[in-house]
């Protein structure tokens, strides 16, 4: 039996049922002012996680406190803009067929919006009003004057919208990192007006990639209060009301000098390999893989 603090952030089942997935594993020596950044070197830290049997969430059941974490991503050093970019450009491919079924397009909501790069797709995409918000002070200095404007240094809270005044939202690798994520997807049901769309990206721990590494995989990390598979991320949206729900896999896109910071394999033998492939120059060459990372879409009824 699993003695914890914490119930299933998405359908309340006490832990006390949950089944231990993983023993926490957090090396003080090992935190740098990265553990908390964003596309960092894998550590393979956790905090202790536990698997819902009801809605098949995987979620630490004894987190750190909302503050801690709060201030932890605010001081996080930011290093990975060139990825960040990438990451965006992946994401602006799998959305594209929510964006085509919207009829209105006059407001949009990215809750951690890093450099805000996801918000100048969206420009380009027709929205007028781009709001986005971002704990990281060093992920908004990254990014250009024009969409510093578009950013608010802040953690998410809904009081500080109006209801049904955002035509979309969308919300990329952050589900995993923040402490209820049933209160961010319940905020934007509200928040979205009717026929408006949300859109998360978060990892998916039943893939078979992750399944394959398992402890190694870049997922189990210090960052992650929950991860996500098809069942348990299908849950959310619908306990949330939102209908014509999908989910779906996609595909990465990064160059293969970030593909081997990835690798389960010692720091030295990396930068070997990056050293080599640099010398050829291929470091940057950009290749496409699906590893295990998802897209899930819902609709607030009209």
């Amino acid at each position: 039996m699993i003695k914890s603090s914490r119930s299933c952030p998405i359908c309340n089942t006490q832990s006390s049922e949950a089944k231990l997935f993983l023993k926490k594993n957090i090396d003080p020596t090992q935190m740098s002012a990265f553990s908390f950044a964003s596309r960092k070197l894998p550590e393979f830290m956790c905090h202790q996680l536990v698997q819902c049997p009801t809605c098949d969430l995987v979620y630490a059941n004894e987190p750190p406190d909302q503050a801690i974490l709060a201030h932890a991503y605010h001081v996080a050093d930011f290093d990975s803009a060139q990825e960040a970019d990438d990451a965006a450009a992946a994401y602006e491919r799998a959305v594209q067929p929510v964006l085509n079924k919207l009829t209105n397009k006059g407001a949009a909501l990215e809750i951690g919006t890093g450099t805000g790069i996801f918000l100048e797709s969206l420009k380009s995409k027709g929205f007028g009003t781009l709001i986005g918000v971002e704990p990281s002070s060093a992920a908004i200095a990254a990014a250009p004057a024009h969409r510093q404007a578009w950013i608010r240094e802040a953690v998410f809270k809904e009081s500080d919208f109006q209801h049904e005044s955002f035509d979309f939202i969308c919300c990329f690798m952050t589900l995993e990192h923040v402490p209820n994520p049933h209160e961010i997807v319940s905020a934007a049901s509200r928040l979205l007006r009717p026929g408006g769309a949300i859109a998360l990206v978060t990892h998916d721990y039943r893939s078979p990639i992750n399944r394959f590494l398992g402890r190694r995989s870049p997922i189990i990390d210090i960052e992650h209060m929950q991860l996500f598979s098809p069942v348990s991320i299908r849950q959310l949206l619908q306990r949330n009301g939102f209908e014509s729900i999908e989910v779906n896999s996609f595909k990465n896109c990064y160059s293969l000098r970030y593909w081997i910071r990835l690798l389960p394999i010692g720091l030295g033998l990396k930068l070997k390999m990056i050293k080599r492939l640099d010398a050829v120059g291929l470091a940057d060459t950009k290749l496409s893989f699906n590893v295990g990372n998802m897209i899930s879409f819902g609709y607030r009824p009209k």
